[in-house]
């Protein structure tokens, strides 16, 4: 069993006080937030989500990284589902949401975690008449994969559990009960003593780890799946690509399986919890030099740089918000 020093972020977050919380269009306190024990999502897993982070830019001032980008795929989620046909919150009343929820809470940096769920009614699978519900939580959160594993890396394993196809699931829709694959994933990983597994599709082909998208460099080229394949778009992935290119990196998106990510000169994933994570070894096998590599160390400073405000190129993805 692999033995990796990276201490990971716990997953269960702590009790909280206080703790206030975005339902349908209103901020009320952690009580009235409780759903009913038949809500049907919480049974079937029919729902759709976002995770969000906001940045403190300045003291008292946040910053949320690229909210609209967010709430238009939860929208388009919801579409794949169905679930937007009785949705009754628009783009704009889901933005100001997320904005007021970090203001009830007073996080100037925190996590968002926006919910379109069926509420309580009819039962089975068939339901259709149940009420569309529009949740948003917030949360401080730190570095998903641990504040070492940003440093050092993390060390990954390629999962038994395949990530489910074209024909089975929807790949691009950000959904509840398509996470259980991805849950058993990385409990079969981290009970092996590893941090974080990575997924094959069908074909042999690598997709994504449980909750982030993957970058290798190989001969100073980033290279990544394409999008036409079962991974979801991730914003962060976006991110990369669009900062690579303004920095002069050529940029690849193909398939490529286990073989060449063994070979590759550096390995890093990418999401809005795990931000910009190296992987510093995968099945044992050392990536590189076993650390985080130069082009990985230049990209996550510039995300880093963008999503505190220190980089006024890219402002347009910014948020900006006072606390009350």
């Amino acid at each position: 069993m692999v033995q990796s020093p990276v201490s990971a972020a716990p997953e269960a977050i702590a009790a909280q006080t206080d703790v206030r919380v975005w339902v349908n269009g209103q901020i009320v306190d952690a009580e009235g937030a409780r759903l009913p024990h038949l809500t049907h999502s919480f049974h079937y897993g029919l729902g759709a989500f976002e995770g969000i982070r906001a940045y403190e830019v300045a003291p008292g001032v946040g910053a949320v990284f690229r909210l609209d980008d967010h709430i238009r795929r939860l929208i388009a989620s919801c579409h794949l589902v169905t679930l937007d046909k009785a949705l009754t919150f628009s783009h704009a009343d889901l933005t100001q949401a997320c904005v007021a929820t970090l203001q009830a809470n007073r996080l100037s940096e925190g996590y968002l975690r926006p919910v379109i769920y069926l509420g309580a009614g009819a039962m089975g699978i068939g339901a259709t008449s149940n009420p569309v519900h529009a949740l948003v939580a917030g949360w401080k959160w730190g570095a998903y994969l641990g504040d070492e594993g940003l440093r050092r890396g993390i060390a990954c394993c390629i999962s038994s559990f395949q990530r489910p196809g074209h024909a089975t699931t929807l790949t691009k829709g950000k959904l509840t009960g398509q996470y259980i694959n991805s849950i058993l994933a990385k409990r079969e990983a981290v009970g092996n003593g590893y941090d974080e597994a990575i997924l094959l599709n069908e074909q042999g082909y690598i997709t994504e780890a449980t909750g982030e998208n993957v970058f290798m460099v190989k001969d100073n080229q980033l290279i990544t799946p394409p999008l036409g394949m079962n991974i979801l778009a991730g914003i962060t992935r976006a991110t990369m690509i669009e900062m690579a290119c303004d920095r002069g990196i050529i940029v690849v998106e193909r398939p490529f399986a286990r073989d060449e990510l063994y070979c590759a000169d550096e390995v890093f994933l990418t999401g809005t919890a795990a931000e910009v994570t190296p992987v510093r070894a995968v099945d044992g096998r050392n990536i590189g030099q076993g650390q985080r590599g130069p082009m990985t160390e230049l990209l996550q400073q510039g995300y880093f740089d963008i999503v505190r405000g220190r980089d006024s190129r890219y402002a347009r993805w910014l948020t900006r918000f006072d606390l009350p």
